[in-house]
């Protein structure tokens, strides 16, 4: 990963990422370390996300890893811990942690629904809940919901992954009324398709953005009008924005970032 030049302007933030052991977190949690932030990369594969810092750090900024289970009130207890005891504040919360779902509705239980709700919902919801004090100390709180196209657009097979991707949408609107008063700005992200382990087909039979249907469908007849999948650091571009100081006004809003896949039908 090439992280781009910086430009200092989180000098001493805090953040956190979920999910930041690998993909979009880590392109993320990249991105802010290199902008000056102190990044703590928290992922339930707490050894991958420390190995993850690790070479953060190796680069020469700052970044810690933590092994955190965002639907356990226990683990987010543990990462507040270790951030109030290194900093006594936060000031940039990016909830990214999430699992894939494409169950066919017709094979969709009751309990993998409430499994895919738990982590990519409510997981989002009590980070923050959890971390709300510290970002309050902060007095410069930015939190950003990393949610999904699915979340405003519908595909087949999709039912619980987009429901708690919705949720995590309208939650984005709740939070931002909910915390503006504390000077707290949430917004939310909505990546389309993205190269990362996520985008593997479920059968383990390759990549699909390696078929010939997402070739010819999205990329040969500009199904995404920018013709290509996005790479993780495009979403930790759209993201940067969201954690700084050029955002002053913005809150409660989502934003497609998806090579204006859903401009088109």
């Amino acid at each position: 990963m090439t992280a781009p030049s910086s430009s200092g302007r989180l000098d001493g933030r805090v953040a956190v990422v979920t999910g930041a052991a690998r993909g979009i977190g880590e392109a993320i949690a990249a991105r802010l370390a290199t902008e000056g932030a102190f990044v703590y990369l928290a992922d339930i594969d707490g050894d991958v996300a420390t190995e993850a810092a690790a070479r953060l750090v190796q680069s020469g900024v700052k970044a810690a890893g933590i092994r955190t289970d965002i639907t356990s009130d226990a683990s987010i207890a543990d990462l507040r811990e270790r951030i109030e005891a290194d900093h006594g504040h936060l000031d940039i919360l990016v909830n990214n942690a999430a699992i894939l779902d494409a169950t066919p509705l017709r094979d969709l239980t009751r309990e993998r629904y409430d499994l895919v709700q738990q982590v990519n919902q409510n997981g989002a919801l009590w980070a923050t809940m959890g971390l709300l004090d510290l970002l309050k100390a902060g007095g410069r709180g930015r939190v950003v919901n990393i949610a999904s196209i699915q979340g405003v657009r519908a595909a087949p097979d999709t039912l619980a992954y987009a429901t708690a991707k919705g949720g995590v949408v309208n939650m984005t609107r709740a939070l931002a009324v909910d915390l503006a008063a504390d000077g707290i700005l949430v917004n939310c992200i909505c990546p389309g398709f993205v190269d990362t382990r996520m985008a593997l087909l479920p059968d383990g039979s390759g990549h699909e953005h390696d078929t010939d249907w997402f070739k010819d469908i999205y990329i040969k007849y500009g199904r995404i009008p920018l013709k290509r999948a996005a790479q993780p650091e495009d979403i930790a571009a759209a993201t940067l924005f969201f954690c700084g100081d050029d955002c002053r006004y913005v809150t409660g809003q989502y934003l497609l970032v998806d090579g204006g896949v859903s401009s088109t039908f």
